[in-house]
């Protein structure tokens, strides 16, 4: 029981008096920020290519705004799956596709702490005066005991965010500091056990 004023404030400052000497209190661990709700899914588009190359950077000496994109996937009690595989690829800068190779295509599988790391080229817009599409990433994403995720990821402050009809906001990067030609971006991927997808 706290008997003075003083021992209340420095217990509420993580101090405990124990005698004559101050004692801190164990400080939690801090829990990462995460949604728990799943990553929404989305159409996988006509340019998916399977058994990409395992690598992290995509670009292949092409031109064009550096991307790196790094996250987490987590399950829906936001605890890290390692060993998921993320599968990502995009278009180039000009809002081309490789179609027959595996420019800007690529795979890795998430470390201990659920982590991956991606260098890629900043995607450009494409379509035409009908149909445009914002810039945007594809990925799929699957953990052992979940089922596979296939969605896009978006930047923000585009132009064309709102007239494309698939852009969905709860999908948008978190962009960071950005060095010369490099921009950096973030996203976490939230997976569902297979009983609840």
């Amino acid at each position: 029981m706290l008997n003075s004023r003083r021992q209340l404030l420095q217990a509420g400052a993580g101090l405990l008096l124990v005698g004559p000497v101050a004692h801190p209190l164990q400080a939690l661990a801090q829990t990462p920020v995460c949604d728990d709700s799943p990553t929404p899914r989305q159409i996988e588009g006509p340019f998916y290519t399977p058994q990409t190359p395992k690598r992290s950077d995509l670009t292949s000496g092409l031109s064009g705004q550096v991307l790196v994109l790094e996250g987490r996937v987590l399950n829906t009690q936001c605890q890290p799956i390692a060993n998921a595989i993320v599968d990502l690829w995009g278009c180039d800068a000009q809002g081309n596709y490789d179609n027959k190779g595996f420019k800007l295509r690529g795979h890795q599988f998430t470390d201990s702490q659920g982590r991956f790391r991606f260098q890629t080229i900043k995607p450009g817009a494409y379509g035409n005066s009908s149909f445009r599409r914002t810039p945007h990433l594809h990925v799929k994403v699957q953990g052992q005991g979940t089922p596979l995720l296939t969605t896009q990821l978006y930047f923000p402050d585009e132009p064309l965010n709102q007239q494309d009809g698939f852009y969905n906001p709860a999908l948008l990067v978190q962009i960071g500091e950005s060095k010369a030609q490099t921009v950096l971006a973030s996203f976490d991927f939230v997976l569902p056990a297979r009983s609840e997808g």
